[in-house]
């Protein structure tokens, strides 16, 4: 699976998702930092990325409606440490084998993960 990571994940994100066998790319990487969230979302469709993210503005299915994009991955986290983030990326990582992602929208927290299509 090809993903985007957002500025407001850390940077090993993306290795996490590498060493788990994908193809991972950065926002920063990409010189969209500090780029409008609709553009973040045009570039995640035209290069068929979904976005891993911290934002909850992403989560609003009427502004980004998940058919219409590759896949959205929001963290609603009550901590957003560094260490903290990756074990909770990890974990997820481990359910892209089972569940579908492409066209969904994954919220995941420290215990579960809500998936909507």
């Amino acid at each position: 699976m090809r993903f985007k990571v957002d500025e407001n994940l850390p940077a090993e994100a993306v290795h996490v998702l590498r060493r788990a066998g994908h193809d991972a790319v950065m926002v920063l990487d990409e010189h969209l930092d500090g780029k409008p969230d609709a553009e973040i979302a045009c570039a995640c469709r035209r290069e068929g990325r979904a976005l891993v993210t911290l934002d909850a503005d992403f989560g609003d299915i009427r502004l980004y409606p998940p058919k219409q994009l590759p896949g959205l991955v929001v963290l609603r986290l009550r901590r957003q440490d560094r260490p903290h983030v990756l074990r909770t990326l990890e974990r997820l990582t481990q359910m892209l084998t089972t569940e579908p992602l492409a066209g969904h929208l994954w919220i995941g927290d420290e215990q579960h993960v809500r998936i909507r299509g």
